[in-house]
C-alpha cells in the first residue's frame, strides 16, 4: 500500500498542528532550505532510525516529492501513519510557507512538542 499524498494546505494545517516533518535529503540539501522545523532524516538512514521517531504521523518532504514518496511508502510498510508533501519543499515554499536554512530545523510547535532527532534532547 502508498502512502498517502497531501497537499500543501494539508501539510500546513498538519505541520502547524505539530505533526512531524521530515526531510529525506542529504545533510547539505537540507542545509540550503527546508521547512521550518523539519527533522533531517536522508532516506538511507530511514530504515535504522524509523524506529527512534515519536509516536504519531509522520509527514516526508525532499525537493519535489519523489524521495519524499518513497520515504512514506517505507514508513507506511513499516506500520507507521506516513505522508508526503505533493510537491515537497519547492511546493511549500511557493506557497510562501516558512523555509529555513542552515543545519538546525529551525524553531516551531512540533521541536518543542518532540525535541530533536539524532541523540540530541527529546
Amino acid at each position: 500500500m502508498a502512502a498517502e499524498r497531501i497537499d500543501v494546505r494539508t501539510a500546513a494545517e498538519m505541520w502547524r498542528a505539530g505533526d512531524l516533518v521530515i526531510d529525506v535529503r542529504s545533510a547539505e540539501e537540507y542545509a540550503g532550505g527546508h521547512i521550518t522545523g523539519a527533522w533531517n532524516l536522508p532516506i538511507q538512514l530511514l530504515p535504522l532510525a524509523a524506529r527512534d521517531l515519536p509516536p504519531g504521523p509522520v509527514l516526508t518532504a525532499c525537493s519535489r516529492g519523489g524521495r519524499g514518496s518513497r520515504a512514506a511508502d517505507l514508513l507506511d510498510l513499516d506500520g507507521r501513519t506516513a505522508f508526503v508533501i505533493d510537491g515537497g519543499t519547492e511546493a511549500w515554499r511557493a506557497a510562501g510557507l516558512p523555509v529555513s536554512t542552515g543545519s538546525e530545523p529551525g524553531t516551531s510547535r512540533q521541536l518543542r512538542r518532540h525535541g530533536r532527532l539524532n541523540g540530541r534532547q527529546r
